[in-house]
């Protein structure tokens, strides 16, 4: 069980109106959101860009919750400094674009920073049985990545499953993360297979009320 003892709450800054965006942050550090979300594309390991460190650095001084972040780039491994002195909490790398994992992994942690890896869809979570015990965090992507708004995709109930008694069975503290079509229907069934974290966006800046979309994520088991 996570060290929360109850779901972790990571709202996707993809999903934000950046048009208003220190507004959308106020409100994440006001809510009982406990990360936030940063997905990193670079229109190369995915079909789409979205930001860099421009509004990395620019939100840095405003939001009071650790950075989540996602980067949806080749060769991450360029940036673990840079991320390292901007304060991140956790440098999530995917699997399908590393060579030398372990190595990354040790790279991050030395940077003082939690070590995170993310799995595609088609990705089996057994890929990562021999280097589980140095992750943090693994999250699992229940859509494609690269872009907000998909359908969920359900396979992930079972991946989840997979992973959480892999975790177990080696009686480590690897957090499991989801990201994709999360919602209070998708995520309720998330938890119960397994999951310790959701990231959800869509949900949160498109509800009427994204405090409210924030505490019922919250309040799953």
């Amino acid at each position: 069980m996570n060290q929360y003892q109850e779901t972790i709450v990571s709202p996707s800054l993809l999903s934000a109106d950046f048009l208003h965006l220190e507004r959308d942050i106020e409100m994440i550090n006001n809510s009982r959101a406990d990360w936030l979300h940063i997905d990193v594309m670079d229109g190369v390991f995915v079909p789409n860009l979205s930001f860099g460190f421009p509004i990395l650095e620019a939100i840095r001084p405003i939001i009071r919750k650790p950075l989540d972040v996602h980067l949806m780039i080749v060769e991450p491994e360029k940036f673990t400094k840079r991320l390292a002195d901007l304060g991140v909490e956790i440098m999530n790398v995917h699997y399908e674009v590393q060579n030398h994992l372990h190595r990354t992994l040790g790279a991050i942690k030395d940077a003082g920073m939690k070590a995170a890896v993310t799995l595609n869809p088609h990705t089996p979570v057994e890929l990562l049985g021999d280097i589980l015990c140095e992750l943090d965090l693994v999250l699992l992507m229940s859509v494609n990545p690269g872009f907000g708004g998909q359908k969920f995709i359900r396979q992930t109930l079972q991946k989840v499953q997979n992973l959480r008694r892999m975790i177990d069975e080696r009686g480590l503290d690897t957090l499991i993360e989801v990201d994709g079509g999360v919602n209070a229907s998708t995520g309720e069934e998330l938890m119960q297979a397994g999951a310790d974290a959701l990231v959800a966006g869509s949900y949160v800046f498109g509800h009427k009320n994204p405090h409210e979309a924030i505490d019922l994520l919250k309040k799953l088991k």
